[in-house]
């Protein structure tokens, strides 16, 4: 483990990030637990081999996700003299290559892009007489693209789901019907989505030694950032560039892996060192990002979970001065829960944080209403990440006209930002001062955001006029790398990754929304929740603050229970310590009623004893009740664990709750559950009693 206190030599790096960007040109695999300077690391390590002679600019491709990301890399290289470097997404990079290779493999012009599959997918759907209800094609398409990130064919459909265990949006057969349909639709009407992109690049590479000559010719040195993210078809494409060379850096965090239902795997990150038994490996922890406390805090959460592997086994080290502990509350619901974050975070706003130094996070987009109501109650700026893109905007839009048509009759020597108010005043309706109303004030700082712009552009090139301006926000929009807007952001854990905030408000951190109900019992689907949350928690800097209701609607009582990764997080001195919903006096854990133990963990919580603790499960009634869900499963055509779980089946068949009250104490019996089998339930208790079985206890 680094030493916490080693310096940050003159160069801006620690001992860590020095042996990563210093290491020698081959292969390297830098390990990078959030927080710790990736970004930077990696651009250093980019401009160290061009400045050094190893590589000129224009022979390396850096490769990332986002296209934010990849503006980001650029601008940052631009500012180290390695401005020839290509940073783009691999769907970018793929497309232009494949624009130019196309002639040669194919002859004549490229095929277009799909614009949107769903209306193809809806075709397909009724060739093979699946459903075509809009959520039922969203499901479908993506599932066809979780099927061609992972390379599996039609024809492979349904037997690698079987083999994956994968839940599957209808019958495998059928859903293997809509995709080859869809295939044949998308290929006669001469059309390529997304994965097309990358898989005809990655042929194009395998098949035309001419075109693979050429492509290697120009590129000798890749790096890939956030490498635990990859899909076997994007390993597959980062192959073909490479060939036979080894010129490959990497960079990621298999603690942050949150794709894995879309077909990523951390596994080629994992296993980069036996591929390339030369390769130089570097651990990044220390933590520039976040307190100690939120440090601790994300140690501690990502620490408890199972069957990690080896290499995400990263100890965040916290470098900054100490702040004020991560703070916990619990609501009755849902708008109580809202209105309470909008306070705080207009006290925030009040002692001087940024708007847009704030973020709310929740797990779904639906959660995000109560909060729009809240913030625009409260008088308070935000924005939707994740929503309308920004350059869409009609406001936006208006103002980029009004800057190209201003650009002609800029004076020589006027100041880039000055004149760029100006026009915005005149032409777009930018104002001194705010205006009210949530709507007008989000337009206002979306025009203030064009002005942040110009003055990030004159601060790096100062005789930098409209023109260039206007080049610079056309570079942005075809890379939808929007510039910060001035009010708090919204945004799902997903959208999320890769950014960070002073204040984060992690919000409805309840059982079945994190972790996802559909998740239930699956161990892989569970881990990848809980690492959604660590994404979450890493992302604050000073303020962390996590909060969850125990109802939707108020008047309803309480029906829900908060997270279970809570559990171990929240001190036993704070009030909201207690388990949601039990009756407690002093907010104690809930204890083994085998040992009388403070309890921990999810099944240990649900049984209510200990793991280790002697079990009196009633194994044939354990056994008639999953006689039962296996029955109400098939009747409603889903997975047995979505009825109820084996934890809270033996739960009941251990505790033998003797009527409603008893039974909706069992964790995983919510009210939902109640009222849709607690009647079933509770009868196959009943006769199992009346059959000389041991009698429900109270």
């Amino acid at each position: 483990m680094p030493d916490p206190a080693a310096p940050i030599g003159a160069d801006g790096l620690d001992p860590e990030q020095r042996a990563a960007v210093h290491a020698p040109r081959g292969p390297v695999c830098v390990l990078a637990g959030a927080g710790t300077g990736k970004t930077r690391t990696i651009t250093r390590r980019i401009a160290h081999l061009v400045t050094s002679g190893h590589v000129a600019a224009t022979q390396v491709l850096a490769v990332t996700f986002t296209a934010r990301a990849a503006g980001e890399l650029r601008t940052r290289l631009r500012a180290l003299d390695a401005s020839g470097v290509q940073a783009r997404t691999f769907h970018a990079a793929a497309l232009r290559q494949l624009r130019y290779f196309w002639p040669q493999m194919v002859g004549g012009s490229p095929w277009p892009l799909l614009d949107g599959k769903l209306r193809l997918v809806g075709q397909a759907a009724a060739r093979a007489r699946a459903g075509t209800d809009s959520d039922a094609l969203r499901d479908l398409a993506s599932e066809i693209e979780w099927a061609k990130s992972t390379l599996v064919a039609p024809s492979d459909y349904a037997g690698e789901v079987a083999r994956r265990r994968r839940d599957t949006p209808g019958p495998a057969e059928q859903v293997a019907a809509v995709y080859a349909a869809y295939e044949e639709l998308k290929n006669a009407s001469e059309q390529l989505d997304f994965d097309d992109l990358l898989l005809h690049t990655a042929i194009a590479l395998e098949e035309h030694g001419g075109v693979a000559e050429e492509f290697r010719s120009r590129y000798r040195c890749f790096v890939v950032d956030e490498y635990q993210d990859v899909t076997p078809l994007q390993q597959r494409l980062l192959d073909a560039w490479l060939g036979d060379r080894d010129d490959l850096t990497v960079v990621g965090d298999a603690n942050q892996t949150i794709y894995t239902f879309a077909g990523a795997s951390p596994r080629y990150l994992l296993e980069f060192p036996r591929r390339f038994p030369d390769a130089a490996v570097v651990r990044l922890q220390r933590d520039y990002r976040s307190t100690p406390q939120i440090v601790g805090c994300a140690n501690q959460l990502i620490g408890a979970a199972r069957n990690r592997p080896a290499g995400s086994r990263l100890q965040l080290i916290g470098q900054l001065p100490p702040g004020p502990d991560p703070d916990f509350s619990e609501h009755d619901d849902e708008a109580g829960e809202a209105a309470a974050v909008a306070g705080r975070i207009l006290t925030l706003i009040n002692d001087g944080t940024e708007p847009s130094e704030i973020a709310v996070l929740f797990r779904i987009n639906a959660q995000s209403e109560a909060f729009e109501q809240a913030l625009s109650d409260a008088g308070v700026p935000y924005q939707i990440r994740g929503g309308e893109r920004f350059f869409n905007r009609p406001e936006i839009r208006r103002a980029m006209l009004a800057l190209r048509t201003a650009a002609p009759d800029q004076r020589p020597g006027t100041d880039l930002v000055d004149v760029t108010r100006a026009v915005l005043t005149a032409r777009a309706g930018l104002t001194d001062e705010p205006p009210k109303g949530a709507t007008l004030r989000a337009q206002w700082e979306s025009l203030l955001a064009l002005v942040g712009v110009a003055e990030e552009l004159a601060a790096v090139e100062p005789q930098a006029d409209l023109r260039r301006l206007c080049g610079e926000l056309e570079t942005r929009a075809d890379h939808a790398q929007a510039p910060v807007v001035n009010g708090v952001t919204l945004a799902s854990l997903h959208a999320a990754k890769g950014l960070e905030w002073d204040a984060v408000f992690l919000v409805g951190l309840a059982d079945g929304t994190l972790p996802i109900g559909h998740a239930g019992d699956d161990e892989a689907a569970v881990e990848e929740e809980r690492r959604l949350f660590y994404v979450g928690v890493t992302r604050a800097r000073r303020v962390l603050s996590m909060s969850w209701s125990l109802s939707r609607a108020s008047g309803r009582g309480p029906k829900r229970r908060r997270s279970r990764f809570l559990y171990g997080l929240i001190p036993d001195s704070h009030p909201a310590s207690r388990v949601a919903g039990e009756r407690r006096p002093g907010g104690a854990r809930p204890k083994c009623r085998v040992c009388g133990t403070p309890l921990f963990g999810t099944t240990a919580t649900k049984l209510l004893r200990c793991d280790d603790c002697p079990s009196d499960v009633d194994l044939e009634l354990l056994d008639r009740l999953k006689q039962w869900r296996s029955a109400a499963a098939k009747a409603q055509d889903v997975p047995g664990f979505v009825v109820l779980t084996d934890a809270t089946l033996t739960a009941i068949a251990e505790q033998r709750p003797a009527g409603p009250s008893a039974l909706v104490g069992i964790p995983g019996i919510g009210a939902a559950k109640l009222d849709r089998y607690g009647d079933d339930v509770l009868r196959v208790l009943a006769e199992h009693a009346a059959e000389g079985s041991r009698p429900p206890l109270r």
